[in-house]
């Protein structure tokens, strides 16, 4: 009641961390805040709900997958679908109040892609024209990281960047807020370029692995003068494949120059690689 107070113009911001603190204390807190929120974002009192969504992004920040698995069902989704829609709430509730929660679920798919029930509402209240277009997100607003994150994920291993995040959402200050909205999309790019690397890198051995058992198989016909001459264009075509996969090799190999178990991996792809081209040029060419 104190965080939500509609009295209060600015939010309450003491009450609203020792809200978050309850939510990660209490064994239940993750399952019961979301329906005390609920019914605060529906009070018919504009400030009341504002406050309310306030302590809901605050609590997305800073209490865990146990709390954004609960925001992710349909049971609690359904509630905030109902400020918007005429037939429940959506006609007496406050333009601004709209705005905020649809930006609330908007931003939501963007920082959960993995969670279908949140996607499928948004699209659900773009279908019947309750929102219009996507929402533009202020710079101010609070963002949250994806979660669960991969291991080593650089909100992990960055303790330097980890701390300066979690200094900043703890402001109060508006333009700290944009500074770690800034701070978490930077951190959210290298996190994704450091998955691309690994996608990249697992493809590309795992394409050398089957080339070159490929290209085992059918040399070992060739020597047995049991090779068709389809499956001769294909070890030729298997040949000049992985000619072109050494220096994507030798690439991967100086982007993961820090990650020894990696770039073992590497070289040894490397090396059946090398081998499986020395034996088509001593074998065909013989």
């Amino acid at each position: 009641d104190k965080a939500t107070d509609p009295s209060i113009p600015e939010e309450n911001w003491e009450c609203i961390q020792r809200f978050c603190d309850q939510v990660n204390a209490d064994i239940d807190g993750p399952s019961l805040a979301p329906r005390l929120l609920a019914h605060k974002i529906q009070s018919p009192q504009e400030m009341e709900a504002l406050h309310a969504l306030t302590v809901l992004e605050t609590c997305v920040n800073n209490c865990g997958e146990r709390f954004h698995n609960e925001i992710a069902k349909f049971r609690f989704l359904n509630e905030l679908i109902k400020v918007l829609s005429p037939k429940y709430y959506g006609t007496w509730s406050s333009e601004k109040v709209k705005s905020r929660v649809t930006e609330v679920i908007f931003s939501w798919t963007v920082w959960f892609p993995q969670e279908v029930k949140i996607r499928d509402a948004y699209q659900m209240l773009k279908k019947q024209g309750i929102v219009k277009e996507d929402p533009k997100l202020p710079e101010d607003k609070i963002l949250p990281p994806p979660s669960p994150r991969p291991q080593n994920s650089i909100f992990d291993t960055d303790e330097e960047k980890s701390k300066l995040l979690a200094r900043l959402l703890k402001s109060n200050h508006s333009e700290d807020l944009q500074a770690a909205n800034r701070l978490i999309k930077s951190m959210i790019k290298e996190e994704q370029e450091k998955s691309a690397k690994v996608s990249r890198r697992v493809n590309t051995i795992s394409e050398v692995s089957e080339n070159v058992k490929h290209m085992d198989e059918l040399l070992e016909n060739y020597k047995r003068q049991e090779l068709s001459k389809s499956d001769q264009e294909t070890l030729q075509t298997l040949f000049q494949r992985c000619e072109k996969l050494r220096p994507l090799l030798f690439r991967l190999a100086s982007e993961t120059a820090d990650d020894d178990e990696a770039l073992a991996e590497i070289l040894q792809a490397n090396d059946k690689l090398t081998e499986a081209l020395g034996q088509y040029r001593q074998v065909v060419a013989s």
